[in-house]
């Protein structure tokens, strides 16, 4: 989903002169690259912190996805994002339980334990996400809150616009909206808007959905019925999703709350103390959930 995991290697200088020849003669078979390389799931190396809950597993389109619990009371879901697993909220958890929650996480498709998704082993889709939250609620119960980080915010986001009801909602250095993340893709891999503009259309073809339709921003601000009580959390030198993804999605979103760090960037904030007493205040405050 986005050309960070790819910057670390030779991948980029060795495969650019070859998008060069693909948009000049063949941009067909450059859209079908380009698909591929954009629906990368990067592995994961995070480490449970926590001791292991309820075990659970939730079939969607026939495929498993793993889930956890603890404790009891409303249930709060942790959601992890583009290349992450449950365990990487881990911090969450005890300060949940505390204030009297019932918490349940889960790997999105083709994540942690989970089933690959519908693109195959190692290809991930955001759509995936929010149905795989979708299924989850609709097997471990209402949503109280959902605290989602990085994509996994705004496949939450996604969700909950679909009309998932929750009463109170985190989102930790959401995407707003994956467009100009195309652009983005294309500059560093050295191709233009002929292969773009196909794997566009790949992509749409696949989720059955228009790109259009992942514009959080745009979806809250003209959203018809109450949205949840929102908190967004993102830090200003965030290289992985843009701290203005943040500011645009707190915007749009009626009565959203926007709390900076500076320094923690993508992953450590996950991690920070005033980060999670932050998201678990947010969630713990009492609030009618939706029906």
């Amino acid at each position: 989903m986005s050309a960070v995991a790819f910057q670390k290697s030779t991948i980029v200088r060795a495969i650019r002169p070859i998008f060069r020849t693909f948009e000049a003669v063949a941009p067909g078979p450059g859209a079908v690259l380009t698909e591929r390389m954009w629906c990368y799931v990067p592995p994961s190396r995070a480490e449970r912190a926590e001791q292991p809950g309820e075990r659970f597993t939730v079939r969607l389109n026939g495929r498993d996805v793993a889930a956890e619990a603890w404790g009891e009371g409303p249930i709060v879901y942790l959601m992890h994002g583009w290349g992450g697993r449950r365990a990487q909220l881990d911090g969450f958890v005890h300060p949940l339980l505390w204030t009297g929650h019932r918490v349940v996480t889960f790997d999105a498709p083709s994540h942690g334990d989970s089933a690959p998704g519908a693109f195959g082993p190692g290809r991930g889709l955001l759509p995936e996400f929010s149905d795989a939250l979708a299924a989850v609620v609709a097997v471990a119960g209402p949503a109280h809150g959902i605290i989602a980080h990085s994509l996994g915010a705004s496949a939450a986001a996604l969700a909950v616009l679909d009309g998932l009801p929750v009463s109170r909602a985190v989102f930790i250095s959401p995407l707003a909206d994956p467009m100009p993340y195309t652009v983005e893709f294309a500059k560093t891999f050295g191709f233009g808007e002929k292969i773009r503009n196909g794997f566009l259309r790949r992509l749409e073809l696949r989720v059955g959905r228009r790109m259009l339709d992942f514009s959080v921003p745009s979806r809250a601000r003209t959203h018809p019925t109450p949205l949840p009580s929102l908190l967004v959390v993102h830090d200003r030198e965030d290289k992985q999703t843009h701290y203005a993804d943040g500011e645009a999605i707190a915007a749009a979103w009626p009565g959203a709350h926007l709390m900076t760090t500076n320094g923690l960037r993508h992953r450590r904030i996950l991690h920070d103390p005033d980060v999670i007493d932050a998201a678990v205040s947010h969630i713990a405050t009492p609030a009618h959930i939706p029906a």
